[in-house]
């Protein structure tokens, strides 16, 4: 057996981005806890929404945080992928939590409607605007390691959003003081509440895929096991599993019957060029091959155990 040694993924942003979360951690739970006890004091329900998404942002600032730690910490005997899954765990947790709360501020955004409230506007347009400058400073702190990693990109996304829903919170708030449009706060509410639902479950859909060990979107199967067959001692390629351990490692693991019984020397070549093949053309990063001469046992590509 043999496994490939390419660890030079570009691991650097994990570097970078643990200063700059622990400011937007800080500047958040500053926003959410302004935005509560404004909400309260003003009646608003989109402002108390904005503060839950806030929250809802700091929870997910703090695994990432954590996540971010894990992830460096070395394998061991125990663990021997280390903890290079913490962070999809926590985009996961982040999306599934976005939704639950959009969920319940849906129908308390529904309840609201039916009976309007007066709500003290001069509150919710400052505490808005203060949103809007916090989560506005913590976005564009961690833009750039957004781009590389989808735990950090759930963050960012949260943050953005959370910025976005202030400038909206912002408007109704400036439509209630001049017109006494009571009612904007609610629909305002079940809006933010909607996009959270979508923005949350594309991300659950993601990670849970890599969770449950789902063959990559981008990845083909046959095309890979076409590839491996067209070299020249391979007879069949079988019991092949697919897989992601996290965003940067793709792992393949298969059985190969070959053609002759050939040497160990002359196996490690061939899996050299397997190695070689589906790196370049299918991004895989990890091969584990078991070679077999007239073994019984199924030839299909995929085994049920």
């Amino acid at each position: 057996m043999s496994h490939s040694h390419s660890h030079n993924h570009s691991h650097h942003h994990h570097q970078l981005n643990g200063r700059n979360l622990i400011i937007s951690i800080v500047l958040n739970i500053a926003i959410t806890t302004a935005q509560i006890i404004g909400g309260v004091i003003s009646g608003s329900l989109a402002l108390l929404s904005d503060a839950l998404h806030n929250f809802s942002d700091v929870l997910s600032l703090i695994i990432s945080l954590v996540a971010n730690k894990l992830v460096r910490k070395k394998a061991s005997l125990q663990r021997t992928f280390g903890y290079k899954r913490a962070e999809i765990l926590a985009a996961f947790i982040n999306a599934a939590s976005l939704i639950i709360v959009a969920i319940f501020l849906m129908i308390e955004a529904v309840e609201r409607y039916r009976n309007p409230q007066e709500i003290e506007s001069n509150l919710v347009i400052w505490l808005s605007l203060i949103a809007i400058l916090g989560n506005g400073f913590s976005v564009l702190l961690l833009r750039s390691n957004a781009k590389d990693n989808m735990n950090m990109k759930t963050v960012y996304l949260h943050l953005f959003t959370d910025m976005m829903a202030s400038i909206a919170v912002l408007v109704g708030g400036l439509l209630m003081k001049f017109y006494q449009i009571w009612w904007i706060d609610s629909l305002l509410t079940f809006a933010i509440a909607i996009y959270l639902i979508v923005m949350g479950w594309d991300l659950l859909k993601s990670s849970f895929k890599v969770l449950m060990l789902f063959t990559p979107d981008a990845t083909s199967v046959k095309a890979i096991v076409e590839d491996i067959e067209s070299l020249n001692l391979v007879k069949n390629v079988h019991h092949v599993h697919i897989w992601q351990l996290n965003e940067d490692e793709t792992h393949l693991e298969a059985h190969i019957d070959f053609k002759e019984d050939i040497t160990l020397s002359r196996f490690d070549v061939i899996l050299g060029e397997i190695e070689t093949i589906v790196k370049q053309n299918h991004g895989i990063n990890h091969v584990n091959i078991q070679p077999e001469f007239g073994k019984r046992d199924a030839k299909d590509i995929i085994v049920q155990d």
